[in-house]
């Protein structure tokens, strides 16, 4: 539709349902939800989203819906919002026609975010702040929604559906992934395309992974004071388009098309996708920040509000979206129903989780946000992970069934357990064995737990070995952001070192932690580049770091810390011990039915007091049953700074097999064991029996 025939458009009435901007092939249906407008203008913008073209009132509302329809406009048209409606802050109602608006359920946007004064609904610097009133328009320097025509031809893509046990996640960035592997095209790095690429994912198949965790995709702006310094929000949890793939990360003009492509070539290779999204806030931020979208078209129904006027902010970030409100609600099932149905994701990790179960004010596992999520059946196949905090609470193990968990506890009592001390064998074990005290109510599982020693947002799992404090200069901060109780060390020098017997304390460490991940109960998820030491320079929060320091750096992988990661997590699929979809009978205090045997060096079971002593640094588990079916799976720890002997518990037929040795770089399996064992120091073995070994 041109410019031309623009100017005599007329909107007919359309329908309140679905809504956005829907092409049915013969036109497009526009539909809004606001209950407090007066009236919604659609403004239709020239094929390069730089003139207006027109602005049409829709002509109805039903059930506080306003809508139109638009016969014979076609996929490609660019579009936005202008909601007439009063602007009286102190009663949370911040309408101003004047700030072009996007549309909340906008699968593709055009044009160029350019920040300027004008994004704002009052006049910054007014006296009044907030309260003053902002006549200039931002068209000019606003994103557009492009109308998109949603086939495509799946050809028969079959979700892994790889069950919860045999899970393993890697959490990683599209751009950060593939932005410097010379294995993929120029052209192609960083983006979608990039991380489908054979290269890509022949890294992920060898590795053994069976779950990408994408930071995230949603169309995100960066934030004006990043901008401002030069910066830019890399990690993107500054959500403005809860339906759009991020454009940035696109190869060409079509984000939609190479996301779905990526999500094919990932699914055809036994590798689901899973989402990390962001809808506890906005980037419209609090009462001083820009009117995009949300407050302009219902500020009062959209975010929760303190007083009418401020935000209640639980995120950190300014404001908090009002799940609590039922169109609020809709759009967040609306935009999972979507990723799933139309562009076939396989789960979600809700970032600040907390802040969407708070129906009345504090967490609530019984929410409406909860109970709608674990109800809906377009979501009952795939993975949902919730991030238990946000900046007010933590909750971790309080979710119900049907989601897992980051545990947050089993990150410290690792880091703590082999680095920086504090933790009893006792608590160490409780996460090894699955977290049942947090995790076991309502009929969860042992996967309810997803278990990390780092995660994007920290040291990576080389720098938690090579500084005792984080390095955050770069981001302008003064070193002020960023966590400072990292429970890490630094092996005797802060930063990079030559020394050998540095480089192998730190190579040790890593392995014992790594193999700490592996062989717990639960769901381990690893952070991209940690398999192969991937640092960045002691900086623990490195959101706005879109350079070198954050992307994976391909030329100087670390192989043979590589090769042990696949290792390890091809002896978890090896011994169905190592990751059981039942919980243990006995606690660690006790032997049970010997499902799990708890021991100490001399073979005893552990005492309560061993348990309690925090100079212990040193224990044992046996899992599993030697038989035809699976092989008894024996790990003695040693978190000491000496080493220790072991005395190996009654042999098997044929003894017992040292299938790993954190002590070495090169994995030195097949090893037979006499009657004990040396355990290096900052170390672990693993042992298998021998019978019917293949």
């Amino acid at each position: 539709m041109n410019s031309h025939s623009a100017a005599k458009m007329r909107l007919q009435h359309g329908c309140h349902f679905p809504p956005g901007a829907t092409w049915d092939g013969s036109g497009v249906n526009f539909a809004l939800f606001s209950a407090h407008a007066e009236s919604v203008e659609l403004c239709v913008f020239d094929a390069d989203a730089l003139h207006e073209v027109a602005r049409i009132a829709l002509p109805a509302c039903t059930n506080q819906v306003w809508h139109g329809y638009l016969a014979g406009a076609q996929p490609g048209l660019i579009y936005g919002y202008r909601v007439i409606g009063p602007y009286e802050p102190a009663r949370g109602l911040r309408f101003n026609p004047h700030k072009l608006l996007l549309d909340p359920y906008a699968r593709a946007f055009a044009g160029t975010f350019r920040w300027c004064d004008e994004h704002y609904g009052y006049s910054p610097g007014h006296a009044d702040g907030d309260l003053s009133y902002d006549r200039r328009d931002n068209a000019a320097a606003m994103l557009k929604c492009r109308v998109v025509d949603p086939a495509y031809a799946w050809d028969g893509d079959r979700a892994p559906r790889t069950p919860w046990a045999e899970t393993v996640i890697y959490e990683t960035h599209v751009k950060g992934y593939s932005k410097l592997n010379p294995a993929v095209p120029a052209e192609l790095r960083g983006t979608y395309v990039g991380l489908a690429h054979a290269a890509s994912i022949s890294h992920l198949q060898k590795l053994g992974v069976t779950a990408v965790e994408l930071l995230p995709v949603h169309e995100f702006i960066d934030e004006h004071r990043l901008v401002q310094a030069g910066l830019v929000n890399y990690w993107g949890y500054n959500s403005i388009g809860f339906f759009a793939p991020a454009a940035r990360y696109a190869s060409s003009s079509d984000p939609m098309r190479e996301f779905r492509d990526m999500v094919k070539a990932l699914h055809a290779a036994g590798i689901e996708v899973i989402l990390d999204v962001v809808y506890n806030h906005t980037a419209e931020a609090d009462e001083l920040g820009p009117t995009l979208a949300f407050r302009g078209i219902d500020n009062a129904s959209y975010y929760r509000l303190r007083d009418g006027r401020r935000y209640d902010d639980v995120t950190g970030c300014g404001n908090t979206l009002n799940v609590a409100h039922p169109r609020a609600l809709q759009l967040l099932m609306d935009s999972l129903r979507w990723w799933v149905s139309d562009m076939h994701v396989d789960g979600f990790r809700f970032d600040l989780a907390t802040a969407l179960a708070r129906d009345g004010g504090g967490f609530d596992a019984g929410s409406a946000f909860l109970d709608t999520l674990r109800q809906d059946p377009v979501l009952a196949g795939v993975k949902l992970i919730a991030e238990p905090w946000d900046i007010a609470t933590c909750v971790t193990g309080g979710f119900p069934a049907g989601l897992s968990e980051w545990n947050d506890r089993f990150r410290d009592a690792a880091r703590g357990f082999w680095l920086s001390g504090g933790v009893s064998c006792g608590e160490f074990a409780s996460r090894l064995a699955g977290s049942r005290e947090l995790f076991r109510h309502g009929g969860r599982a042992p996967q309810a737990s997803i278990n990390f020693v780092t995660a994007h947002d920290g040291f990576t799992l080389v720098d938690l070995v090579s500084y005792t404090r984080k390095h955050n200069e770069a981001n302008g901060q003064n070193n002020a952001d960023g966590n400072d109780n990292n429970r890490s060390i630094n092996c005797g020098v802060e930063g990079a070192s030559s020394d050998p017997a540095v480089q192998a304390l730190r190579a040790r460490y890593q392995r014992s932690l790594l193999a700490t991940l592996c062989l717990a109960q639960g769901v381990p998820m690893l952070v991209a580049g940690d398999e192969f030491a991937r640092g960045q320079r002691g900086n623990n929060n490195a959101y706005c770091q879109d350079n070198a320091l954050s992307w994976l750096a391909w030329d100087t992988v670390d192989r043979e810390l590589c090769a042990y990661t696949a290792r390890l997590l091809a002896l978890r699929r090896q011994h169905p011990a190592l990751r059981r979809t039942c919980w243990f009978d006995g606690s660690p205090t006790s032997l049970g039915e010997r499902d799990i045997a708890w021991l100490a060096r001399d073979d005893n079971e552990m005492t309560q007091a061993q348990w309690d002593d925090g100079a212990n640094r040193c224990f044992g588990f046996r899992l599993g049953r030697d038989n035809a079916q699976e092989h008894a799976v024996l790990v003695l720890l040693n978190a000491a700074a000496q080493d220790v002997e072991f005395v190996l518990p009654a042999a098997p037929a044929a003894g017992w097999i040292i299938e790993l040795d954190t002590a070495q770089a090169e994995l030195a399996a097949g090893a037979q064991a006499g009657a004990a064992v040396t355990v290096p120091a900052h170390g672990l073995l693993v042992l298998i029996s021998a019978p019917g070994r293949a």
